[in-house]
């Protein structure tokens, strides 16, 4: 059974200074992945969060993904036959744009009225280091502790998510129970992710004078047509599976439209090539299959008014949608760790793009809920930022959900 003072003596270990610089401290790394830049990868992140967990005296493995790419895992095991939880998060950030546009430099870590500002403060410097902070209020703590925690902090979850893919391929989602994403969500539970598809459509003309079109054979009229047709499946998808409450609508996106597809383009050349990629993100029940073979049919109705049509289509990824039932143990863990720690009942969201968890949860079967300090909408934006009293109120949540997580027999269903 968990006794509210065990709670209360996680909750008091709770170190807010240590928080706050650890977050300041990640945030001035410039951990953004730039491929032929000397150091422009993860490398100084993932050395600092090592550090911080041996200092905890956590066993901590350090998995090379790529050249400069480490995975930090570490292991707390005080009852290693029972239930493991494990944090999910990542070193990673996406690039800070023009450093002119930003008030503070994007790398300051600048503390202003209870905010902390830079590139990867909400996605997802803060949420690793409230995790971080649980676990070390949870040692330090000394409360019962029947089970296990992983924390996994990843590499690339902005692109192609290679970290969490060598991590599952490398074994060490194995014994995994229930796991934690801790993208910024504003502390919401989301339960459900979209999926995405990405895909390359590339179009084969021939090459000519823009003065004699008869003489090549020009791919852009087919580009535009299979555009517009991406319009009406995505009307179909939508007209099919509804708007999801947390979700909202499937899309079907084009994000790159180009002729020629590589190259310079020149305005009195028909191009030998055009090029359309989409970004198609997906709810519960929309079936990735069906929508590749419904791509597939409008380049062959495309093909059957023009027979010279010739295109070549390449999903190159697949991010299947997740979805976590409520009664799931790490989702009633955290449901009751939000009320435990809030005085609350929680509020549920949906996270609109895939995260690290998506192949968690499709690859390795592992139930995960999201949930992490942070305004949803800042993140990729000029003047990113997470408030401290988010991060605090997520480091409670975690420590709670894991102290719950443990004991789930016995655990409290509410405050009562």
């Amino acid at each position: 059974m968990i006794a509210t003072e065990h709670l209360h003596r996680v909750w008091a270990a709770i170190d807010r200074e240590y928080i706050v610089g650890l977050t300041r401290r990640l945030v001035q790394i410039r951990s953004v992945y730039e491929p032929g830049v000397p150091g422009a990868n993860e490398e100084a992140a993932a050395r600092l969060v090592a550090q911080e967990l041996e200092s905890l005296g956590l066993t901590v493995h350090i998995q090379e993904v790529a050249p400069g790419r480490p995975n930090v895992i570490a292991d707390w095991a005080p009852g290693p036959s029972g239930p493991c939880l494990l944090f999910e998060g990542h070193t990673d950030v996406v690039t800070e744009g023009d450093p002119g546009r930003w008030t503070y430099p994007p790398f300051s870590a600048h503390m202003v009225d209870g905010r902390i500002y830079g590139r990867g403060a909400a996605d997802m410097k803060g949420g690793v280091a409230a995790a971080i902070g649980a676990v070390r209020a949870l040692i330090q703590s000394q409360v019962p502790f029947p089970g296990r925690v992983r924390l996994a902090i990843l590499v690339d979850e902005e692109d192609l998510m290679l970290g969490v893919k060598h991590f599952i391929r490398s074994g060490w989602a194995e014994g995994v129970d229930g796991a934690i994403i801790c993208e910024p969500e504003e502390n919401e539970i989301c339960l459900t992710q979209k999926g995405a598809m990405r895909v390359r459509v590339t179009f084969m003309g021939a090459m000519a004078h823009g003065a004699m079109p008869q003489a090549g054979v020009n791919p852009i009229p087919w580009a535009a047509q299979f555009v517009q047709a991406c319009g009406e499946l995505e009307q179909e998808l939508v007209a099919r599976h509804g708007v999801h409450p947390y979700l909202g609508r499937p899309s079907v996106t084009p994000t790159i439209v180009q002729a020629p597809a590589k190259g310079p383009a020149q305005l009195n050349v028909i191009p030998a090539t055009a090029e359309v990629c989409l970004d198609i993100r997906t709810i519960p029940g929309v079936d990735h299959a069906a929508v590749e073979i419904s791509l597939r049919d409008i380049l062959a109705q495309i093909g059957r008014r023009d027979p010279r049509m010739r295109a070549e289509l390449d999903v190159f990824e697949q991010r299947p949608w997740t979805e976590t039932p409520p009664d799931a143990p790490v989702a009633s863990a955290v449901a009751s760790a939000v009320r435990w720690a809030t005085g609350k009942e929680p509020k549920y969201g949906g996270v609109p793009g895939a995260t690290d968890g998506t192949f968690l949860h499709a690859w390795a079967g592992i139930p995960i809920v999201t949930i992490g300090p942070g305004n949803r909408f800042i993140p990729h934006q000029v003047d990113e930022y997470v408030d401290v009293e988010d991060l605090m109120e997520a480091a409670r949540i975690y420590a709670a959900a894991a102290l719950i997580f443990v004991h789930q027999s016995d655990a409290l269903d509410n405050r009562q």
